[in-house]
């Protein structure tokens, strides 16, 4: 867990833990022979892959962006994925109660990405952030709410519509400010409507870009997750976002990267490299 200041902003990463992923379907067409060389299975071609939200403070309001894989998956995916639910307890390291987060953004709603927005008390569903304001996009509600058989395992009902039907969720259409400082944009690709964070202050950016690109192993135009229900469109917007990120140097905030979660990034040709992030310090 670690923090930098960006302007008037401290940004602090906060990880859910880790969980394991399959090694072919985190890097969809990409050749084994090819994607170990950055990535190292274990014998049951599975990834360590990491649960990165951000804690935003120094603003009027406490910002967390994404809420990991949360306590409620069915056991069938616990023994899958084997995921470690330490988001509150290292929000709690870091000084941050469940009570004090006014504002949280969903990227999108796939299950790892929104877990702990609610907790499960018996037959009760509520809130795990009681006074927090939860923003995601409509398109990408609406496509969960379909269950379509390609990707419906990936979207859990309790994670967002308990929200939706108390009013503490609103339904976003298209790109948004939220508070001063800190908008959504709109990255089609991984899904139709995934939206990434956008933080700016003092002339500094930052940028959560989500599943666009879920770790610095994913840098390339063509490496892409077998997720991804619009690889083409991923490749476009992956180039989109490489056109402003890199001439403007934006910090990028890489969601599944367990080992580097913020870097600055370059570009020689087509080949992108990232500069991992060497003074944030340990968050206290």
């Amino acid at each position: 867990m670690h923090r930098l200041t960006l302007g008037d902003f401290e940004l602090t990463i906060v990880s859910d833990g880790t969980y394991y992923l399959d090694g072919g379907a985190f890097f969809g067409i990409i050749p084994k022979v090819m994607w170990e060389r950055k990535m190292k299975p274990d014998d049951k071609n599975r990834l360590v892959t990491g649960l990165n939200s951000v804690l935003i403070r120094g603003g009027k309001k406490t910002v967390l962006i994404e809420t990991g894989i949360g306590n409620k998956v069915p056991d069938r995916m616990v023994k899958i994925y084997c995921p470690q639910a330490k988001l509150l307890e290292n929000l709690h390291a870091a000084g941050t109660a469940p009570e004090d987060i006014d504002v949280v953004i969903n990227t999108h709603l796939h299950f790892d990405h929104c877990g702990w927005n609610t907790v499960r008390e018996g037959d009760r569903v509520r809130a795990t952030f009681p006074n927090a304001k939860y923003y995601v996009q409509e398109g990408e509600w609406r496509h969960g709410v379909e269950q379509n058989i390609r990707d419906r395992v990936s979207y859990i009902s309790d994670n967002y519509d308990p929200l939706i039907n108390n009013g503490q969720m609103e339904l976003l259409n298209g790109p948004r400010e939220i508070l001063p400082g800190i908008s959504v944009k709109i990255y089609p690709g991984h899904t139709r409507h995934m939206q990434a964070v956008m933080i700016e202050s003092g002339g500094q950016k930052a940028c959560y870009i989500s599943d666009l690109i879920p770790t610095t192993a994913h840098l390339d135009l063509v490496w892409g997750m077998a997720y991804d229900l619009f690889p083409l469109e991923t490749i476009d917007n992956k180039r989109r976002f490489y056109d402003e990120a890199i001439p403007q140097k934006w910090l990028v905030i890489f969601t599944h990267d367990h080992f580097t979660p913020w870097a600055y990034l370059e570009r020689d040709g087509e080949k992108i490299t990232a500069n991992p992030v060497t003074d944030a310090v340990p968050a206290d």
